[in-house]
Protein backbone atom coordinates (compact mmCIF):
# COMPACT_ATOMS: atom_id res chain seq x y z
CA UNK A 1 0.00 0.00 0.00
CA UNK A 2 1.31 3.27 -1.09
CA UNK A 3 2.00 6.16 2.30
CA UNK A 4 0.07 9.56 2.08
CA UNK A 5 2.09 12.43 4.00
CA UNK A 6 0.25 15.51 4.87
CA UNK A 7 1.79 18.53 6.67
CA UNK A 8 -0.96 20.73 7.99
CA UNK A 9 -0.49 24.40 8.98
CA UNK A 10 -1.88 24.16 12.45
CA UNK A 11 -3.06 27.70 13.84
CA UNK A 12 -4.78 27.61 17.81
CA UNK A 13 -5.59 30.81 17.83
CA UNK A 14 -2.59 32.41 18.90
CA UNK A 15 0.38 29.94 18.02
CA UNK A 16 0.85 28.25 14.41
CA UNK A 17 2.88 25.08 13.52
CA UNK A 18 3.23 22.49 11.51
CA UNK A 19 2.28 18.96 12.15
CA UNK A 20 2.81 15.39 9.98
CA UNK A 21 0.23 12.64 9.29
CA UNK A 22 0.20 9.32 7.64
CA UNK A 23 -1.59 6.48 6.26
CA UNK A 24 -1.77 4.05 3.75
CA UNK A 25 -4.03 5.22 1.07
CA UNK A 26 -7.46 4.05 0.97
CA UNK A 27 -9.46 7.26 0.35
CA UNK A 28 -10.54 8.79 -2.89
CA UNK A 29 -10.87 12.31 -2.42
CA UNK A 30 -9.06 15.31 -0.57
CA UNK A 31 -11.80 15.64 2.11
CA UNK A 32 -11.84 11.92 2.40
CA UNK A 33 -8.59 12.17 3.65
CA UNK A 34 -9.10 15.46 6.09
CA UNK A 35 -11.86 13.10 7.79
CA UNK A 36 -9.55 10.37 7.94
CA UNK A 37 -7.08 12.04 9.75
CA UNK A 38 -9.33 13.93 12.27
CA UNK A 39 -11.45 10.38 12.78
CA UNK A 40 -8.57 8.35 13.50
CA UNK A 41 -5.46 10.28 14.56
CA UNK A 42 -6.45 14.15 15.56
CA UNK A 43 -9.96 14.99 16.54
CA UNK A 44 -8.39 18.30 17.55
CA UNK A 45 -7.58 19.49 13.84
CA UNK A 46 -10.41 21.85 12.41
CA UNK A 47 -11.50 22.33 8.88
CA UNK A 48 -15.03 23.01 7.48
CA UNK A 49 -17.37 20.49 5.09
CA UNK A 50 -20.74 20.49 4.90
CA UNK A 51 -22.64 19.06 1.24
CA UNK A 52 -19.91 17.25 -0.04
CA UNK A 53 -20.78 17.71 -3.69
CA UNK A 54 -19.03 20.87 -4.27
CA UNK A 55 -22.35 22.84 -3.76
CA UNK A 56 -21.77 24.34 -0.68
CA UNK A 57 -18.17 25.68 -1.33
CA UNK A 58 -17.09 25.55 2.53
CA UNK A 59 -14.19 23.33 2.48
CA UNK A 60 -11.63 25.10 -0.15
CA UNK A 61 -7.77 24.40 1.05
CA UNK A 62 -4.54 25.26 -0.17
CA UNK A 63 -2.43 22.04 -1.51
CA UNK A 64 0.69 22.75 -2.10
CA UNK A 65 0.46 26.46 -2.49
CA UNK A 66 -3.01 26.16 -4.74
CA UNK A 67 -6.52 26.23 -3.72
CA UNK A 68 -8.40 23.29 -4.01
CA UNK A 69 -12.32 22.43 -3.35
CA UNK A 70 -11.46 19.39 -0.79
CA UNK A 71 -14.65 17.24 -1.53
CA UNK A 72 -14.40 17.00 -5.38
CA UNK A 73 -10.49 17.10 -5.98
CA UNK A 74 -9.36 13.41 -6.32
CA UNK A 75 -6.36 12.32 -4.49
CA UNK A 76 -5.05 10.37 -7.53
CA UNK A 77 -5.36 14.26 -9.45
CA UNK A 78 -3.21 15.57 -6.67
CA UNK A 79 -0.40 12.73 -6.96
CA UNK A 80 -0.16 13.24 -10.63
CA UNK A 81 -0.38 17.24 -10.36
CA UNK A 82 2.18 17.09 -7.98
CA UNK A 83 4.20 14.00 -8.52
CA UNK A 84 4.47 13.12 -4.79
CA UNK A 85 2.40 11.75 -1.97
CA UNK A 86 3.48 14.33 0.26
CA UNK A 87 1.15 17.45 0.13
CA UNK A 88 1.18 20.64 2.30
CA UNK A 89 -2.02 21.52 3.50
CA UNK A 90 -2.85 25.40 4.56
CA UNK A 91 -5.96 27.50 4.93
CA UNK A 92 -6.97 29.91 1.82
CA UNK A 93 -4.85 32.76 1.08
CA UNK A 94 -5.85 36.33 1.58
CA UNK A 95 -8.80 35.56 4.76
CA UNK A 96 -8.00 35.89 8.21
CA UNK A 97 -7.65 32.33 9.93
CA UNK A 98 -9.60 31.45 12.52
CA UNK A 99 -8.17 28.08 13.49
CA UNK A 100 -6.33 25.51 11.60
CA UNK A 101 -7.43 25.16 7.93
CA UNK A 102 -10.73 27.35 8.67
CA UNK A 103 -10.55 31.20 7.50
CA UNK A 104 -13.13 33.79 7.99
CA UNK A 105 -15.41 35.50 5.17
CA UNK A 106 -16.81 37.94 7.79
CA UNK A 107 -15.19 40.87 6.02
CA UNK A 108 -15.67 40.04 2.57
CA UNK A 109 -19.37 39.07 3.06
CA UNK A 110 -19.31 43.01 4.59
CA UNK A 111 -17.25 44.13 1.12
CA UNK A 112 -20.08 42.48 -0.68
CA UNK A 113 -23.19 44.79 0.29
CA UNK A 114 -21.24 47.32 -1.45
CA UNK A 115 -22.10 45.65 -4.92
CA UNK A 116 -25.83 45.29 -4.00
CA UNK A 117 -26.25 41.18 -4.39
CA UNK A 118 -29.51 41.16 -5.03
CA UNK A 119 -32.25 42.06 -7.73
CA UNK A 120 -33.15 45.60 -8.26
CA UNK A 121 -37.03 44.96 -9.97
CA UNK A 122 -37.93 47.72 -12.87
CA UNK A 123 -40.17 49.88 -11.59
CA UNK A 124 -42.05 49.63 -15.14
CA UNK A 125 -41.85 46.24 -15.39
CA UNK A 126 -44.70 43.61 -14.99
CA UNK A 127 -43.22 39.71 -14.30
CA UNK A 128 -39.64 38.44 -14.68
CA UNK A 129 -40.01 36.42 -17.54
CA UNK A 130 -36.97 37.00 -19.99
CA UNK A 131 -35.31 35.44 -23.27
CA UNK A 132 -32.92 32.40 -23.15
CA UNK A 133 -30.56 35.13 -24.61
CA UNK A 134 -30.54 37.11 -21.78
CA UNK A 135 -30.57 34.43 -19.43
CA UNK A 136 -27.29 32.74 -20.49
CA UNK A 137 -25.54 35.98 -20.51
CA UNK A 138 -25.22 35.66 -16.76
CA UNK A 139 -25.77 31.92 -16.72
CA UNK A 140 -22.23 30.94 -15.80
CA UNK A 141 -22.00 33.48 -12.55
CA UNK A 142 -24.50 32.14 -11.13
CA UNK A 143 -22.56 28.65 -10.71
CA UNK A 144 -20.53 30.29 -7.93
CA UNK A 145 -20.76 28.74 -4.51
CA UNK A 146 -18.64 31.67 -2.89
CA UNK A 147 -15.91 28.95 -2.03
CA UNK A 148 -13.06 31.45 -2.01
CA UNK A 149 -10.41 29.75 -4.37
CA UNK A 150 -10.60 32.63 -6.54
CA UNK A 151 -9.78 35.36 -3.67
CA UNK A 152 -7.34 33.22 -2.54
CA UNK A 153 -5.45 32.96 -5.72
CA UNK A 154 -5.79 36.83 -6.93
CA UNK A 155 -2.64 38.50 -7.22
CA UNK A 156 -3.71 41.86 -6.59
CA UNK A 157 -5.29 41.09 -3.78
CA UNK A 158 -1.35 39.84 -2.47
CA UNK A 159 -0.61 43.56 -2.11
CA UNK A 160 -3.84 45.81 -1.89
CA UNK A 161 -5.04 47.91 0.90
CA UNK A 162 -8.33 46.31 2.07
CA UNK A 163 -10.13 48.47 -1.32
CA UNK A 164 -9.93 46.43 -3.96
CA UNK A 165 -12.89 43.65 -4.38
CA UNK A 166 -12.58 40.20 -4.43
CA UNK A 167 -13.33 37.83 -7.77
CA UNK A 168 -16.17 36.52 -6.14
CA UNK A 169 -17.55 39.85 -5.44
CA UNK A 170 -16.81 40.67 -8.62
CA UNK A 171 -18.55 37.72 -9.91
CA UNK A 172 -21.72 38.32 -7.99
CA UNK A 173 -21.70 42.37 -9.54
CA UNK A 174 -21.55 40.79 -13.13
CA UNK A 175 -24.34 38.36 -12.34
CA UNK A 176 -26.81 41.59 -11.50
CA UNK A 177 -25.51 43.76 -13.94
CA UNK A 178 -25.97 41.39 -17.25
CA UNK A 179 -29.81 40.33 -15.62
CA UNK A 180 -32.30 41.84 -17.73
CA UNK A 181 -34.66 42.51 -15.16
CA UNK A 182 -32.60 44.34 -13.02
CA UNK A 183 -32.28 47.83 -13.28
CA UNK A 184 -29.12 48.95 -11.32
CA UNK A 185 -26.66 48.21 -13.24
CA UNK A 186 -24.81 51.57 -13.65
CA UNK A 187 -24.65 51.67 -9.96
CA UNK A 188 -22.92 48.65 -9.65
CA UNK A 189 -20.76 49.52 -12.04
CA UNK A 190 -19.70 52.51 -9.73
CA UNK A 191 -19.57 50.78 -7.01
CA UNK A 192 -16.53 48.43 -8.53
CA UNK A 193 -15.31 51.37 -9.86
CA UNK A 194 -15.32 53.28 -6.62
CA UNK A 195 -13.39 49.76 -5.44
CA UNK A 196 -10.09 49.55 -7.94
CA UNK A 197 -11.69 47.92 -11.19
CA UNK A 198 -8.39 49.05 -13.22
CA UNK A 199 -6.40 46.97 -10.40
CA UNK A 200 -7.01 43.67 -11.82
CA UNK A 201 -4.06 42.59 -13.01
CA UNK A 202 -4.83 40.23 -15.81
CA UNK A 203 -2.92 37.02 -13.69
CA UNK A 204 -6.41 34.93 -14.98
CA UNK A 205 -5.89 33.43 -11.82
CA UNK A 206 -9.25 33.70 -10.39
CA UNK A 207 -10.41 32.19 -13.29
CA UNK A 208 -8.11 28.93 -13.85
CA UNK A 209 -8.68 28.21 -10.26
CA UNK A 210 -12.16 28.45 -10.23
CA UNK A 211 -13.66 24.68 -9.46
CA UNK A 212 -16.80 26.04 -11.31
CA UNK A 213 -15.04 27.64 -14.20
CA UNK A 214 -16.26 30.82 -14.08
CA UNK A 215 -14.75 33.14 -16.22
CA UNK A 216 -14.01 35.73 -13.81
CA UNK A 217 -11.33 37.70 -15.82
CA UNK A 218 -13.43 37.93 -18.49
CA UNK A 219 -16.21 39.24 -16.51
CA UNK A 220 -14.33 42.36 -15.28
CA UNK A 221 -13.19 43.28 -18.67
CA UNK A 222 -16.78 43.61 -19.37
CA UNK A 223 -17.36 45.51 -16.62
CA UNK A 224 -14.35 47.94 -17.69
CA UNK A 225 -16.16 48.05 -20.81
CA UNK A 226 -19.42 49.09 -19.70
CA UNK A 227 -17.56 51.85 -17.34
CA UNK A 228 -15.97 52.70 -20.45
CA UNK A 229 -19.14 53.62 -22.16
CA UNK A 230 -20.44 55.39 -19.47
CA UNK A 231 -18.00 58.06 -19.62
CA UNK A 232 -15.15 56.77 -17.45
CA UNK A 233 -11.88 58.86 -17.56
CA UNK A 234 -10.54 59.49 -13.99
CA UNK A 235 -9.25 56.39 -13.29
CA UNK A 236 -5.83 56.11 -14.90
CA UNK A 237 -6.51 52.36 -16.06
CA UNK A 238 -9.53 53.97 -17.79
CA UNK A 239 -7.00 56.68 -19.26
CA UNK A 240 -4.58 53.79 -20.34
CA UNK A 241 -7.29 52.09 -22.07
CA UNK A 242 -8.46 55.24 -23.92
CA UNK A 243 -4.61 55.77 -25.05
CA UNK A 244 -3.80 52.42 -25.90
CA UNK A 245 -7.18 52.02 -28.08
CA UNK A 246 -6.52 55.34 -29.84
CA UNK A 247 -2.71 54.70 -30.37
CA UNK A 248 -3.28 51.52 -31.99
CA UNK A 249 -6.59 52.85 -34.44
CA UNK A 250 -4.25 56.13 -35.45
CA UNK A 251 -0.99 53.89 -36.56
CA UNK A 252 -1.37 50.15 -35.17
CA UNK A 253 1.16 50.57 -33.21
CA UNK A 254 1.73 51.67 -29.40
CA UNK A 255 3.72 55.30 -28.90
CA UNK A 256 5.67 54.65 -26.01
CA UNK A 257 6.45 57.98 -25.56
CA UNK A 258 3.10 59.56 -25.04
CA UNK A 259 1.65 56.68 -23.58
CA UNK A 260 2.95 57.32 -19.82
CA UNK A 261 1.68 60.72 -20.74
CA UNK A 262 -1.64 60.12 -21.58
CA UNK A 263 -2.21 57.74 -18.64
CA UNK A 264 -0.56 59.62 -15.59
CA UNK A 265 -0.95 63.33 -16.88
CA UNK A 266 1.97 65.88 -17.08
CA UNK A 267 2.70 66.15 -13.31
CA UNK A 268 2.82 62.45 -12.68
CA UNK A 269 4.90 61.81 -15.47
CA UNK A 270 7.42 64.03 -14.69
CA UNK A 271 7.56 62.88 -11.33
CA UNK A 272 7.94 59.09 -11.98
CA UNK A 273 9.27 58.92 -15.43
CA UNK A 274 11.60 61.48 -15.92
CA UNK A 275 14.64 59.49 -15.28
CA UNK A 276 13.60 56.69 -16.61
CA UNK A 277 12.66 58.42 -19.70
CA UNK A 278 16.53 60.15 -19.89
CA UNK A 279 18.63 56.87 -19.53
CA UNK A 280 16.08 55.56 -22.53
CA UNK A 281 17.42 58.63 -24.94
CA UNK A 282 21.08 58.77 -23.37
CA UNK A 283 21.10 54.94 -24.28
CA UNK A 284 19.83 55.65 -27.89
CA UNK A 285 16.36 53.38 -26.89
CA UNK A 286 14.02 55.74 -27.38
CA UNK A 287 14.02 58.89 -29.49
CA UNK A 288 12.01 61.72 -28.56
CA UNK A 289 11.35 63.12 -31.71
CA UNK A 290 10.71 60.02 -33.59
CA UNK A 291 7.12 60.35 -35.39
CA UNK A 292 5.09 57.41 -35.60
CA UNK A 293 3.48 56.40 -39.05
CA UNK A 294 0.94 53.80 -39.37
CA UNK A 295 2.04 50.21 -39.92
CA UNK A 296 1.30 48.26 -43.23
CA UNK A 297 -2.49 46.90 -42.91
CA UNK A 298 -3.39 49.43 -40.69
CA UNK A 299 -6.49 49.10 -42.58
CA UNK A 300 -7.08 45.48 -41.40
CA UNK A 301 -6.53 46.90 -38.04
CA UNK A 302 -9.27 49.94 -38.45
CA UNK A 303 -11.30 46.74 -39.65
CA UNK A 304 -11.33 44.95 -36.51
CA UNK A 305 -11.72 48.10 -34.45
CA UNK A 306 -15.24 48.69 -36.57
CA UNK A 307 -15.79 44.96 -36.08
CA UNK A 308 -15.48 45.09 -32.28
CA UNK A 309 -17.42 48.24 -32.08
CA UNK A 310 -20.44 46.86 -34.05
CA UNK A 311 -20.12 43.42 -31.45
CA UNK A 312 -20.01 45.91 -28.30
CA UNK A 313 -23.35 47.45 -29.70
CA UNK A 314 -25.24 44.66 -30.66
CA UNK A 315 -23.81 43.11 -26.87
Amino acid sequence: METITFIVNRFDGQKSWKQEYRFERSVMTLLGCLNKIREEQDDSLCFTQACRHSICGSCAIQVNGSAYLACETQLDDLIDTFKTTRFELAPLNNFPVVRDLVVSFDEKAEKMKKVMPWMCEHKNREGHEQTEADYHKYMEATDCVLCGCCASECRELVYDDGTYLEPFIMNKAFRFIRDSRDECGDERILAVLDNNLWKCIHCQQCTTKCPKEIPIAEEISYMRRRALRMGEDKSQGARHAYAFHHDVLKTGMLNETMLALKTEGLYKTAQNRVPFAVRMVTSGKMNPLHIQKPVKGIEGVRKLYEIAKKSEQED
